[in-house]
């Protein structure tokens, strides 16, 4: 579609008068900005661009030159987008982003400063797209300069292994950025925070060997085991230090499983008096294991 074929009214319009200054007062009717080619958006952009410094703003005219502006330079979103895939996000949502920028850079242009308008819109929808990915899909809060610094390791990675450096360290990413190591070793901890996943997602297994289910159904769980063979460990130290009677004891009562009434028995002694040496060898024991937490 070239803009010989666009019409004004009932008239025929050349390429000539569309583009003409000042702002003309009869614009060309676009029924589908998408067939429009590029360097026919480009200079339809100007067009618009001056009748819509010309208008009132909220009237129906500046409505249909605003929307207009809008879906004729889509394209330009669409080309910003592609930097941006392979984040997690979809390309629908970066091109909604990506819009919001576009829509700014129509709004703030100034017709006055003859400045191309690709010269204004690129960088504010660029900018729209890095603040959407840089504030918003982190999964937990991290300060704004580890934010902006994971984008910076992220370019400096990719010319490292350019030049033949595999997998690069945190020290060869601060050489090259000439910041301290410590604080590029924080980034890339907080880096992990960007993204995050359902434990609710069902499984996206693939190969010869099929796994179903959910994410949350192969993620392990605390073993109470564990925790019983720590404190084994950091009670042997204790039961050491007792004298052999009441290592006797406690080895019949919770060894052997034996009652009070047995042990008594096997040890000629009243259950009363098993059963207060049992309580003060435990209670001991107790306080010797919180005191060395």
């Amino acid at each position: 579609m070239s803009l010989s074929t666009m019409t004004v009214g009932a008239t025929q319009e050349t390429t000539s008068k569309v583009c003409a200054v000042p702002a003309p007062t009869v614009l060309p009717h676009i029924q589908d900005t998408r067939n429009i080619a590029p360097a026919d958006a480009r200079e339809l952009t100007k067009v618009f661009l001056l009748r819509l410094d010309a208008l009132e703003e909220g009237t129906h005219e500046y409505q249909y030159v605003r929307n207009t502006l809008i879906e004729m330079n889509l394209t330009l979103v669409r080309y910003a987008v592609r930097r941006f895939s392979g984040r997690g996000e979809t390309t629908e949502d970066i091109l909604q982003v990506g819009t919001i920028g576009l829509i700014k850079a129509i709004d703030r242009y100034d017709v006055s400063r003859g400045v191309e308008f690709t010269t204004l819109a690129v960088p504010y929808i660029q900018g729209e797209i890095k603040r959407f990915f840089r504030d918003t899909t982190w999964s937990v809060h991290v300060p704004r300069r580890l934010q902006e610094m994971r984008i910076d390791l992220a370019r400096a990675r990719e010319q490292l292994e350019g030049q033949g450096v595999h997998e690069p360290s945190a020290a060869d990413l601060a050489t090259y950025l000439n910041v301290d190591e410590a604080e590029v070793t924080q980034a890339l901890v907080a880096a992990n925070g960007c993204d995050s996943d359902s434990i609710d997602r069902p499984i996206q297994a693939s190969g010869p060997q099929q796994q179903t289910g959910l994410v949350a159904d192969v993620i392990g769980s605390e073993d109470p085991a564990l925790a019983l063979a720590e404190d084994i460990q950091a009670l042997k130290p204790h039961l050491a230090e007792l004298d052999a009677r009441d290592r006797t004891l406690l080895e019949l009562r919770f060894g052997a499983e034996m009652t009070q009434a047995e042990i008594g028995k096997e040890l000629g002694l009243s259950q009363m008096h098993v059963s207060r040496l049992i309580t003060r060898v435990c209670a001991h024991l107790r306080e010797e294991m919180l005191a060395t937490d």
